[in-house]
């Protein structure tokens, strides 16, 4: 099986060794014809207005929309990926990208500035034991469909979700040593 990496911009060295732990053949996608060839597609964290605008520019924006949309394709955001995958952003610019995939509705760096940045603890609920989550920048999930599942909360909000082949985090689980997140996220790809 094979599991692509957006690699237009953001952490997606990390995310191919995180993917290539789990078992599985982690590609790199930067066109259509690379997006055909994977079973899912981790967007990683990194700018979301320059993310999404390089999307639409390779053009894989429709292709990615299609696949998840008819569930041929399993999608993992982490913090800007989260971003792009709602169909709401509450502090968006005007004509802020998105993929628009997720029926969630989220507020972008929640946490302030890159010096506001934090680690913590969190209960993430498919695991008995927690998981460090890595903040840098990131969204917030303030609203969720119903169709969403919470998969892990902070007091601040919504820091984890999944609807169907959809997965996302506002947190950064590639900038740790624990590959389970990844490791689910394989587990999803398996069903497609």
């Amino acid at each position: 099986m094979k599991i692509g990496v957006l690699s237009i911009q953001g952490a997606v060295t990390e995310h191919l060794k995180h993917l290539e732990l789990c078992g599985v053949e982690a590609v790199a996608v930067n066109n259509a014809e690379n997006l055909s060839a994977v079973s899912g597609l981790v967007i990683p964290g990194g700018e979301s207005t320059t993310i999404g605008k390089l999307i639409a520019v390779s053009g894989l924006k429709n292709p990615i929309k299609e696949r998840a949309k008819n569930e041929s394709l399993a999608v993992f955001g982490t913090c800007a990926g989260m971003v792009l995958m709602a169909r709401d952003i509450t502090d968006g610019i005007d004509g802020q990208p998105k993929l628009e995939l997720m029926d969630i509705r989220v507020k972008r760096n929640a946490f302030g500035r890159q010096r506001e940045s934090f680690e913590t603890e969190l209960k993430f609920n498919l695991f008995d034991q927690p998981l460090t989550g890595v903040f840098i920048r990131s969204p917030i999930v303030t609203e969720v469909g119903p169709g969403v599942k919470i998969l892990a909360a902070i007091p601040e909000g919504i820091v984890a979700a999944r609807q169907k082949n959809l997965l996302s985090t506002s947190f950064h689980p590639e900038l740790t040593g624990d590959i389970r997140v990844h490791h689910y996220f394989v587990e999803m790809c398996k069903g497609i």
